[in-house]
């Protein structure tokens, strides 16, 4: 058991290690507005004909309503358009326009100079290695049969009236749990609030976790100083409890602020949070600080958990 734990573990490490290599977490892929995702979907769209939007859901593995909303951005910025199909009135085909064409040529070639860059950097010898160790990961990989990471959760970013859920269902579900009073849904909304008005895109974050078409958890990373984030308004639904997304919540959290360069990410919570707490010390935070209090009409002992990034 405690091989296989290591064996996990260096796997993780490698796709931390990779993905950080080939920039796929940075905001913006290939310093344009896009994400990785939507990168994807126009690279699908460049590279095969007569694709509809239930193929590159089958494809991609991307959830239908989350796929819809994407391609309907397209539409709307110009970069595709749906024709219908000649033998099946009921399908439409997606394709790129000339403006999607344009926007995919130039990210294609930044893709190519960048991995150019990557390579240029290393001897020939050394190519020669990372070719053929990638080659044997993806023979290994495909020799497995379909290995694929899936979850039944997804995270992207916020969508209009998504900040107002997560003030309703803090509110909803710390009352229903803990028997919090309105202060503490009055304090989600003032945090929501200061991350809505004062949004730095370069510096702060907000996940939201959907699974099955629902909104099943959510998180912030909000920036308090130069070397200094805050995690906040960490939440996940009773349904999606036990599927490891409130870790998958934090780690992302975590990832984003190493990449930003802060020096320390923060935050503060209550000692019945009993399932937090323990994500939190699992990824390496540290209680700092405790202080008794009642202003949510609860006995509580607030606490302050510090990570070194």
């Amino acid at each position: 058991m405690k091989d296989l734990e290591k064996k996990i573990d260096a796997v993780r490490h490698f796709n931390r290690f990779f993905t950080r290599q080939i920039g796929v977490l940075r905001e913006g892929l290939l310093h344009s507005p896009f994400t990785l995702t939507e990168v994807r979907i126009l690279f699908e769209l460049a590279h095969h004909d007569r694709l509809t939007a239930s193929d590159l859901s089958r494809e991609l593995g991307l959830d239908p309503g989350y796929l819809s909303r994407i391609l309907a951005r397209f539409e709307e910025k110009g970069l595709i358009e749906k024709t219908r199909s000649e033998t099946d009135a009921r399908q439409r085909l997606l394709s790129l326009t000339s403006e999607g064409k344009k926007v995919f040529s130039q990210l294609d070639r930044r893709s190519r100079e960048e991995v150019a860059e990557m390579l240029g950097s290393l001897s020939e010898g050394d190519q020669q290695r990372l070719l053929e160790a990638m080659e044997t990961i993806e023979r290994v990989l495909t020799r497995g049969q379909g290995f694929k990471f899936s979850e039944p959760f997804f995270l992207r970013p916020p969508e209009s009236g998504d900040m107002g859920w997560v003030v309703h269902r803090h509110g909803v579900l710390y009352a229903r749990e803990y028997g919090w009073n309105e202060r503490f849904e009055a304090l989600a909304a003032q945090i929501v609030a200061d991350y809505m008005r004062h949004h730095d895109p370069a510096k702060e974050r907000c996940w939201i976790a959907e699974m099955n078409g629902e909104n099943v958890g959510c998180v912030f990373v909000m920036k308090e100083s130069d070397a200094v984030a805050r995690l906040r308004l960490l939440l996940v639904e009773p349904q999606a409890r036990g599927l490891g997304l409130g870790n998958r919540l934090v780690e992302e959290c975590i990832r984003f602020s190493r990449r930003c360069g802060y020096k320390k990410l923060v935050l503060w919570t209550n000692n019945v949070l009993k399932a937090a707490r323990h994500i939190y010390r699992k990824n390496g935070f540290k209680l700092v600080k405790e202080e008794k209090h009642s202003q949510f009409g609860q006995d509580l002992v607030g606490e302050t958990w510090e990570l070194s990034l």
